[in-house]
């Protein structure tokens, strides 16, 4: 497969929407819809906080417009530079109000190569719960945010996958419903 050019169909605030045409092995023209990010990061960070010593997972309630409805999921966000352990930090504290230590991160991952051209990287945090500064965490949220931190352990995060209202993350659901 070759692109041979691009079409952007729709410009907004956060994404461009195009048309990429290439051509296959048979020489024939193929079309692909797809999303660009328009910032010149690329990246995003998925963050996994777990509360010590409590051992609680910080999880987040979004709406989410593109379904209309609440998501839970990790604290998520763009990075706004190339520090990863920063994006993850600044995320957490901006959505959750917690302060942490990032323990592990991931190789950048394509997401869904398919459709957008971004990578993420998940990166696991600890929380000292018994720190002055995590006793009442209070949220810096941008106006389009609409977030409400859930605290949960392993094992009600597990029974939520089958008793929750909501919709749920795959990123949450891969990392605790899955037992491979």
């Amino acid at each position: 497969m070759k692109k041979i050019r691009e079409k952007i169909l729709y410009e907004g605030k956060w994404f461009r929407f195009k048309e990429t045409i290439c051509i296959n092995k048979e020489g024939k023209e193929i079309r692909w819809e797809n999303f660009e990010r328009k910032s010149k990061m690329k990246k995003a960070v998925i963050i996994i906080p777990k509360l010590i010593p409590s051992n609680r997972y910080v999880l987040i309630k979004q709406y989410r417009a593109a379904i209309d409805d609440y998501v839970i999921a990790f604290p998520a966000g763009i990075c706004d530079n190339n520090n990863t352990e920063e994006n993850v930090l600044r995320e957490l504290k901006e959505e959750t109000g917690y302060n942490g230590k990032v323990k592990r991160c991931s190789p950048s991952l394509y997401a869904f190569p398919a459709v957008i051209d971004s990578t993420v990287k998940i990166c696991e945090v600890e929380i000292d719960e018994s720190l002055k500064e995590n006793k009442n965490p209070v949220q810096n949220l941008e106006p389009e945010e609409d977030i409400e931190v859930v605290l949960k352990t392993k094992e009600e995060i597990i029974n939520m996958f089958n008793n929750c209202k909501y919709k749920i993350s795959a990123a949450l659901w891969y990392a605790f419903g899955v037992n491979l």
